[in-house]
């Protein structure tokens, strides 16, 4: 059956249809309220997941205001120009390897926080974020699905000013401002979907669609960057990767995002988040 794990209001919550349950009541005091130590166990999610009907609801979705599903990641990893479209976009080849940057975990907010730019030069970014479940060093790609705990939406916001300020660039600070980082609105466990491999993404800006792909498309699978991470880093549970997002950014097009601009992300079978944007920091 699956999961689907909220953040509301800094505690662990499952959702199901029009409601919510507060984790630690649904399991009966047996998991605690943070988002964090419920990804450790993601085989008893589901457990308690399939029995929320014996379970009296905490309270409507609607309404209620969700933080990002995995609050305090220890490493957030982003991958570049994983997608044919956008590497042509962006007048690069195609990579050989994954390219690897970091996004700090103190970017990381909900579905509807706002983003707050310093400057006129700030981009969107659809992306496929992974959820580390068990986490391992060496993880071989053939077994790399079952260190997945979910899947959720991220939107990888990026100062493209800072980004290329330098050369070479630097990717992770202009990546890694406060509020870069929306993620939600929930995360989902990879079996309540028909195709985890297979799933339609989109960003529209103020109603107007800017991408829409597929990650069937991805130059390298999950399971792929899964394998590749971990063959450098132990991956632990709650680590995030950013998958990297197809073409339509707003960059190659001289269309930044402006002061109340609305960002509006979809992902087929996780949900939609819409942030809005605002000038802060007397830029």
């Amino acid at each position: 059956m699956g999961f689907r794990l909220a953040n509301i209001g800094g505690r662990a919550a499952l959702t199901a249809g029009k409601a919510y349950f507060d984790l630690e009541g649904a399991s009966g005091g047996e998991l605690g309220p943070d988002p964090m130590a419920a990804l450790s166990d993601p085989a008893r999610l589901s457990a308690i997941a399939a029995a929320l009907d014996e379970s009296q609801a905490t309270g409507p979705l609607a309404g209620a205001v969700l933080g990002p599903p995995v609050p305090r990641p220890s490493k957030v990893f982003g991958v570049g120009l994983n997608y044919r479209t956008h590497a042509l976009e962006a007048g690069h080849p195609i990579p050989d390897n994954p390219l690897v940057f970091t996004k700090f975990p103190s970017c990381l907010v909900g579905p509807t926080a706002d983003v707050e730019m310093r400057s006129g030069h700030c981009d969107y970014e659809v992306e496929l974020v992974v959820v580390i479940g068990p986490g391992g060093r060496d993880i071989a790609a053939a077994d790399a699905w079952n260190h997945v705990a979910g899947l959720t939406a991220g939107q990888d916001i990026s100062d493209r000013a800072l980004q290329f300020e330098s050369d070479p660039p630097q990717f992770s600070l202009g990546k890694s401002y406060d509020t870069f980082g929306p993620t939600g609105p929930v995360l989902v466990s990879p079996d309540t979907l028909d195709d985890p491999n297979d799933l339609r993404l989109s960003t529209h800006i103020n109603g107007e669609i800017r991408q829409d792909d597929t990650t069937a498309n991805m130059i390298f699978t999950v399971a792929e960057l899964v394998a590749y991470l971990s063959g450098v880093a132990t991956l632990a549970t709650g680590d995030l990767i950013f998958t990297g997002t197809p073409h339509g950014v707003g960059g190659p097009q001289g269309q930044y995002l402006a002061d109340g601009d609305v960002i509006s992300t979809s992902i087929e079978g996780i949900g939609d988040m819409t942030n809005r944007c605002v000038m802060a920091g007397g830029a």
